[in-house]
């Protein structure tokens, strides 16, 4: 059984929610990768996304990333973009279970629209413009998340069908 799950998805997609969920399950630890970068870095995505630009954040969270080689029993909620930068899906391939929380771009939305203002890569965007930019990023990084172990439609998903789903695969 892999000592490590790596949750990947679009932002809004649930793995927060799911990943801390799954963890209590299997009885790990979680970790929220952007959280974790925002408590080392002393500083928000938003503002390291400001000050380093996409590509400079990226790098650091790559470093982030990659230091959690050493743990065990540890769920992380990756970034939305992290699967897909540097060769970073290449290495939570080989380092445990990659699951991809897929969701449509209109479930996105509707858990986007009100969180714009806080994610870089949304901030000014609304209505059909925050829409057309979901479906565009999508369809851009639908390859990287495609390679996941295990895919998960999320709009359907319950604690009940999910947990045990998640757990068994996983072992497999």
């Amino acid at each position: 059984m892999p000592s490590i799950v790596f949750l990947l998805g679009f932002m809004g997609s649930g793995k927060t929610h799911w990943g801390k969920r799954l963890a209590d399950h299997l009885d790990w630890s979680f970790t929220d990768l952007d959280q974790h970068i925002e408590q080392q870095e002393n500083m928000s995505v938003a503002s390291l996304f400001e000050n380093h630009g996409e590509a400079g954040f990226r790098r650091i969270e790559r470093y982030y990333l990659n230091n959690f080689a050493i743990h065990r029993n540890l769920v992380l909620a990756c970034g939305g973009g992290t699967a897909c930068f540097l060769d970073n899906m290449d290495w939570m391939l080989r380092q445990g279970f990659t699951v991809y929380l897929k969701a449509t771009p209109e479930f996105l939305k509707q858990r986007l629209e009100t969180e714009t203002a806080h994610r870089p890569l949304l901030n000014g965007l609304e209505g059909e413009a925050l829409l057309e930019f979901i479906k565009f990023k999508l369809e851009e990084r639908k390859p990287c998340y495609e390679r996941a172990h295990l895919t998960i439609e999320v709009e359907s998903a319950t604690e009940e069908l999910l947990l045990p789903k998640l757990e068994q695969a996983i072992k497999t």
